[in-house]
Parts: C-alpha cells; structure tokens; sequence
C-alpha cells in the first residue's frame, strides 16, 4: 500500500483492494462466502465473524480515502456508532450535537441511557460549546458535519482543538459529505464514523458502516466490538461497495453540482421559508464548509413553510424523487424527516432544532438535473 498512498483519490479507490486472487489474476477478487476458514492458513483467517477477505480489502481502501491508519467495517451505519458507543461504561458523559442523526438519538436515549451513559446536546454552532465541554469532562464528543437534515456545518478542527483541551476523543460523522469531499482525521478528529452504506457504496444494494481511526487503541476496541458484539458486514455487501467506491469520485462530483443546482433553483424561485445547502452563500456556516469540504455533497434541506398536509401531498406528487429513508444512491430520494428519520425523536426535541412538519431533504442523484428540477417544479402546488 505504500507505494498507492501518495496516489489520488480516484487511483487509491480503484487499486487499494486488490489482493488475495491467488493464482488466478481476477481483476476484481471474489466474494468469499464461508463462514469458516482452515485452521492455520497464512491470512490468518478463522470465522466470517472475526475477519474475512472482503472486509479487509474494504477496510484498506476506506481507510487511504479517510486518510486513516486503520479502518474497521461493521454491518450498516447504525452497527457502527454501536461499536464506538459500547465502548462507554455508566456514568461517562457524552457531549453530542442538538441535530443529531434520529437513530443515534434514539440508540442514546432507548438503550444506552439504561446503562447509565449520558448524553449532553449543545448547539456547535454556538460558541457556548465550548464551556458545556470544559465543564462536562466527557469521555467522547460526538459531531456530525454536515449534520442531518439541517446541513449545519461544525468546524471539526476548532472542535477537536476543545475537545482536546478537556482531555476528550472526538468523533465525526461524516456520512452525509463522504470521504471524497472531506475527511475528518485530517481535520484533527480521532474517530471518523461513516454509513458507507450511502455514497461510498452509491446503489442502494448494501449495508455497510465504517469507524476509521489513527489510534491502535481505538482499532483495537472497534475490532473486539466486530467480533464480540457481532457487528460484522456481510461478504457480499463489502463486494457490492468496494465496487461502489471506484466511482465515488467521479459520482460525487455530479451529486454536488446536480445538488447545488436544485438548491440555487429552490431559493430563487419558489418563495421556501429556508433552503440549506452547505455551498449556497446564503448558508450560515458557508464559508467554513468552503474551508473544510471540497464539494458540496447531494443533500439539500428545504422548509416550504406548507401544513403537513400540503408538504406530504407535494412529495406524493414527485415523480423522480421517491420517498425513502436513505441517501448517496445513484437514484434521487426525497424524505420528510418528521415521520421519517426523525420519527423517534420527540416532536418538541424536533421542532426545537428546526425539524417542522414543512421540512423535506432532498437526496439529489446523478440524473439529468433539468429533470429534476422540473419535477419538483410541477410537484409544487400552483
């Protein structure tokens, strides 16, 4: 691998997980469906739960695209933030961001919350962070950047820069950016978490999350969390987005500018109350994004100011952006994250960080985006 490092994005993300073909010479190595190895063989491999060819190829070349040491994959996202939260005994304080990722809140507050780990939210686009961090002595800061769906966006090295000072790891979601656009660890953050579920992989047909790192110690606590906690992947999945991840450059390219031509239409010519989008100037921490991120990503978040009842009517009228839970397909999505992804946090927790009933994230894909556009043009009530 040395000889690729100081290679480009796109060459590391095709030629990094290449290996184990044997005799063979496939240009693309196998997937590995066995859930046991011979004893004694010179990988070292044992059982599917605690290590396959497939998750070593994928960990190697997430980990050169996070600019990380080492990489650990697990079996979605969500598998993901367990292994590094499992990590926390009772009585340790996080300090974690308001907007947070629904799933993450509700995996705080419905399971971990029971054996005694707390959970404080502050607003990091506040400089009140800062004390909330010096005074809570906590065992992890917890960011996402840009967060979903608000598309805030938090300056990871002023973060990990304070959350250094108070003797606590930092880490970084960085699902909704993608490595191609940013990478925490280079950023000062200790842990990068990112669902590759979404554009690493870019088709929709996987389950994949990731926690990259630079610290044995932390490699070491998210490879037991693999193994003991069965977090693993899947061979297949791990196939499915290493293939993904070849294109991701080139992919992320089209969502940013696709995403930044809806959201330059949308506030220009529809009268929304709000639009986010971390590359529009109008945005509140535009010039940090420009700072941090190479792009923009594809995710733009609207507020319409309809009633619920008009919001989910104009998302019934889509016709190229279906509603579902996800991101960083191919394909455009459209969310409505009040009975969607953020369905589990309670309503006033919600409207409290901005989540209304009249918000809706758009997940912009690789289409034609004079198509796009109109779509959500005609979907608009008249």
């Amino acid at each position: 691998m040395s000889n690729k490092e100081s290679k480009g994005f796109e060459t590391r993300a095709i030629h990094s997980g290449r290996d184990y073909v044997g005799e063979t010479g496939a240009v693309t190595p196998p997937v590995w469906l066995t859930s046991t190895f011979e004893y004694g063989n010179p990988n070292g491999f044992d059982y599917t739960r605690s290590g396959n060819p497939n998750f070593r190829l994928l960990e190697r070349t997430v980990a050169t695209l996070e600019s990380a040491q080492f990489c650990t994959s697990f079996g979605s996202g969500v598998s993901a933030i367990t292994a590094v939260v499992s990590t926390l005994k009772s009585g340790d304080v996080v300090v974690a961001e308001e907007n947070i990722y629904g799933c993450t809140f509700r995996l705080f507050a419905q399971v971990f919350a029971k054996f005694g780990v707390e959970v404080r939210y502050v607003d990091f686009t506040e400089a009140s962070y800062r004390e909330v961090i010096a005074s809570s002595n906590p065992a992890l800061v917890w960011i996402e950047s840009p967060t979903n769906p608000n598309l805030k966006i938090i300056d990871i090295a002023e973060v990990a820069e304070v959350a250094h000072a108070a003797g606590a790891p930092l880490i970084v979601d960085n699902t909704f950016s993608s490595s191609y656009l940013q990478r925490p660890i280079e950023l000062g953050a200790d842990l990068s978490l990112i669902s590759l579920t979404k554009y690493t992989n870019g088709h929709s047909d996987a389950l994949v999350g990731a926690v990259c790192t630079n610290d044995e110690t932390w490699q070491e606590k998210m490879i037991f969390a693999q193994k003991a906690l069965g977090l693993q992947p899947s061979p297949m999945d791990c196939w499915l987005t290493l293939r993904g991840a070849k294109t991701e450059a080139i992919r992320m390219e089209r969502h940013s500018s696709n995403a930044l031509a809806l959201a330059e239409f949308l506030e220009s010519e529809t009268g929304a109350v709000t639009v986010r989008y971390p590359f529009l100037p109008s945005h509140p921490q535009y010039e940090i994004a420009k700072r941090q991120m190479s792009g923009g990503s594809g995710i733009v978040t609207v507020d319409f100011g309809m009633s619920l009842e008009e919001t989910q009517a104009f998302l019934d009228r889509l016709t190229l952006f279906p509603k579902a839970e996800s991101l960083g397909g191919v394909e455009s999505l459209c969310c409505h994250p009040a009975s969607m992804t953020h369905a589990s946090v309670p309503k006033e927790t919600r409207e409290a960080v901005g989540i209304t009933d009249s918000l809706v994230r758009f997940s912009v894909g690789i289409e034609t985006v004079a198509d796009l556009i109109e779509d959500v043009k005609n979907a608009l009530p008249s």
